[in-house]
C-alpha cells in the first residue's frame, strides 16, 4: 500500500453515504426498448434539472413486516434486496403515480386502482384494502451505483429495473418530477450530446449499457439470478480527474480510473489526464511520469519514463524512451541532473535507446555518470533491439536510493526497487517492484488499453503466459495495488488485470486452435483473419506476430514459410 505520507493530496473524509433506490420502469416499442425518464425540480439539492429515473432514499416502510406481508418475493431475492425494491415501488407511485402492484389474478393493477391510492399515504395498509399485493419479485437489481467521493451529497443506490404496468399512465407530482417520457437510450443519448437533455453520469452509462438490448426480456434476461444468487451486472463509484480543463468521471473499467485512485484516493478533482510531453507528471511525490513524444499505433500516448525518488535520495530513471534530445534534457531538467542509476525493462527501440545519452548528460554535468541496468538483449532480439546494460539485474536483486543528507523534514527516506525476470513480450524484459508502496512497474509485459505483442522468436507465448503467473503471485504476497505500464495510464485492481489478460490470451489461443482444425493444410495468412476476424484488419500485420506465438505454442517448431 502507498505510504500515506507520499500521497500529493492531504487527506479527507467523503460525505457519508446515504441509502437509497432508483426505478428503471421499461417497455417494448416498435421502435425497440424504451424507458422511463422525467425531468427532476430546479430547487432540488441533487442533480437539478436532470432527466432521471424516479428513485428516492429508503425508509422505514420498506422495511416493515407489515408492508412485506402485502408483497410478493423471489426465493433468490435477499431482505436488503426486497427493501431495495419497495423503495423503488413507493418512489414510483410517489412521483410518477405509477404502482407496481398486481390483482388477485396476477393482473397488474390499472390506473383505476392507481386513482384509489393516496401517493403520499402509507401504501401498505391501502393496497390491503384494494387486494393489491406489491410486485417485488418483478424488480430486478440491474446496477449498484455509489456517488462519487468529490461530491457534498451522496447516495449508495442500487439501479432496478422492472416491467411498466401496461394499463398506467406515468402522472408526475409536479412538485419534485416533471416532464415524465419515455425514451430509447439511444435517443436520449444523443439528444444529451445535443444540449437538449441533461442527464448526469451514472444515468449516462447505465443508458449506454441499455442500448445492447433490443426487448424488456433481453434485459430481464440478464439481470436473473445465475446460481441461486443475484449480481447486479456492474458496481460503481466513479472517480473524476481533469481533462481539456473540465471535470471528466469514468467507470472502473475505464483506463484512468486506477490513476485517478493512485494519485487522488479521496476523490480529490485534481489530477490532470491529458497527454502531454513538456512537463513530468506528479503522480506521488515521489514519483514523476515523463512521456516521451512518440506516440503511435504501437506506443499509444507515448512511453512512458518513471522517476523514481525526491532530490534528497537523488532519482532513479525507469525506461529512459527512445533517442529524443528533448525527452533526455527534460528527464536532466526533472531530475536537476542528479540521476542515481538508469533501468531499461527491455530493449526495444521506444525503451533503451535513450539511456546512454541520459547517462552522458548527467556527466556532462559534472556528476557522476548513472550506470545502466538490466538484462542484455537475446541473441534472437531484431537488429533495432539490441541493448548491453552496465550491470545485469539478477531475478530478485534490489536498487535502492536512500536519503544519505539526513534531512528530517524529507517525504522520503529511501525506496527500493526489486527486479523480477519476466521474459515473453521480449526475452531480456523485467517488471520492477517498487517494495515499500506495493507499486509494480510492468514496462510492456501489461499495458491498459491494449495487448502487448508477443513476437517470436524472441517474444515468447509460452513465457509470457508464465510471467503472467509469476506477477500475479508477486502482487498477492506483496500486496501490490497499482500497476504502472510503460504506455497509458496507472491501473489499480492488478490481480483483476493479471487474470482478464491471461484469459483474453487463452481464449485467443483457443480460436486460433480452431481456425489450425479449420484449415489443417494452411499456413499464418490463412488462419488470421479466422483467429482474428474481431481485430481491425488494419491491425492484422501486427497481430500476425502473435499468432505466430500462439502457433509456436500449439505445435512447437512450426516455422513460419510466408
Amino acid at each position: 500500500m502507498v505510504r500515506a505520507h507520499l500521497q500529493l493530496h492531504p487527506p479527507r473524509t467523503p460525505a457519508p453515504l446515504l441509502k437509497a433506490a432508483t426505478a428503471l420502469l421499461l417497455r417494448d416499442s416498435p421502435q425497440g426498448l424504451q424507458v422511463l425518464m422525467t425531468r427532476r425540480s430546479l430547487k432540488a439539492s441533487f442533480a437539478p434539472g436532470a432527466y432521471v429515473f424516479p428513485g428516492g432514499g429508503i425508509e422505514r416502510a420498506d422495511a416493515d413486516p407489515a408492508t412485506w406481508a402485502i408483497t410478493q418475493r423471489r426465493a433468490t431475492q435477499t431482505d436488503e434486496g426486497l427493501t431495495q425494491a419497495l423503495a423503488a415501488i413507493r418512489e414510483s407511485l410517489e412521483e410518477l403515480g405509477v404502482l407496481l402492484a398486481q390483482r388477485p389474478n396476477g393482473d397488474w393493477a390499472t390506473d383505476a386502482d392507481v386513482a384509489q391510492i393516496d401517493r403520499h399515504a402509507p401504501l401498505a395498509p391501502q393496497c390491503q384494502r384494494l387486494g393489491l399485493t406489491l410486485a417485488a419479485h418483478q424488480v430486478w437489481q440491474l446496477a449498484l451505483w455509489q456517488t462519487d467521493r468529490d461530491l457534498p451529497k451522496r447516495f449508495d443506490v442500487p439501479f432496478l429495473v422492472a416491467p411498466m404496468p401496461p394499463q398506467q399512465t406515468p402522472v408526475a407530482d409536479e412538485s419534485e418530477q416533471f416532464e415524465p417520457q419515455w425514451v430509447h437510450p439511444a435517443e436520449a443519448l444523443a439528444r444529451h450530446e445535443a444540449g437538449q437533455f441533461f442527464i448526469i453520469f451514472p444515468t449516462i452509462r447505465t443508458l449506454q449499457r441499455l442500448q445492447g438490448y433490443p426487448t424488456v426480456a433481453d434485459v430481464l434476461a440478464a439481470v436473473a439470478a445465475k446460481d441461486g444468487v443475484e449480481h447486479p451486472l456492474w458496481t460503481s463509484c466513479p472517480r473524476a480527474g481533469l481533462l481539456n480543463g473540465q471535470d471528466a468521471r469514468y467507470m472502473e473499467h475505464e483506463s484512468p480510473y486506477g490513476e485517478l485512485a493512485l494519485v487522488c484516493p479521496d476523490g480529490q478533482i485534481a489530477h490532470h489526464l491529458d497527454w502531454q510531453h513538456q512537463q513530468p507528471v506528479p503522480l506521488l511525490k515521489h514519483l514523476q511520469r515523463l512521456t516521451a513524444p512518440n506516440a503511435s499505433m504501437m506506443t499509444g500516448p507515448g512511453t512512458n519514463t518513471y522517476i523514481v525518488g525526491t532530490a534528497a535520495t537523488g532519482f532513479g530513471v525507469i525506461d529512459p524512451g527512445p533517442n529524443d534530445s528533448g525527452h533526455i534534457q527534460r528527464l536532466v531538467q526533472a531530475t536537476g541532473g542528479d540521476i542515481r542509476w538508469v533501468v531499461c525493462t527491455h530493449s526495444h527501440a521506444d525503451h533503451a535507446p535513450a539511456a546512454r545519452p541520459l547517462a552522458a548528460a548527467v556527466a556532462a554535468l559534472g556528476r557522476p555518470q548513472p550506470p545502466i541496468w538490466g538484462l542484455a538483449s537475446g541473441p534472437h532480439a531484431r537488429p533495432g533491439s539490441q541493448f548491453s546494460p552496465d550491470q545485469t539485474l539478477q531475478n530478485s536483486e534490489h536498487l535502492a536510493l536512500i536519503n544519505t543528507a539526513d534531512q528530517p523534514d524529507s517525504a522520503l527516506d529511501a525506496c527500493g526497487l526489486q527486479a523480477i525476470h519476466t521474459p515473453g513480450h521480449a526475452a531480456n524484459h523485467l517488471c520492477l517492484l517498487l517494495v515499500q508502496d506495493g507499486l509494480l512497474f510492468t514496462g510492456d509485459h501489461i499495458l491498459n488499453g491494449s495487448t502487448t505483442v508477443v513476437d517470436p522468436p524472441d517474444g515468447h507465448m509460452g513465457d509470457y503466459l508464465d510471467s503472467l503467473d509469476v506477477l500475479d503471485d508477486l502482487c498477492a504476497r506483496h500486496d501490490v495495488r497499482y500497476l504502472l505500464p510503460a504506455h497509458g495510464y496507472a491501473m489499480g485492481q492488478p490481480r483483476q488485470v493479471i487474470a482478464h489478460l491471461k484469459a483474453h490470451r487463452l481464449a485467443r489461443e483457443a480460436k486460433v486452435a480452431r481456425a489450425m482444425a479449420a484449415k489443417p493444410a494452411g499456413k499464418l495468412d490463412d488462419w488470421l483473419p479466422l483467429a482474428y476476424d474481431d481485430v481491425d484488419p488494419r491491425l492484422w500485420p501486427v497481430a500476425r506476430r502473435s499468432l505466430l506465438a500462439h502457433v509456436g505454442r500449439l505445435q512447437p517448431g512450426f516455422v513460419d514459410t510466408h
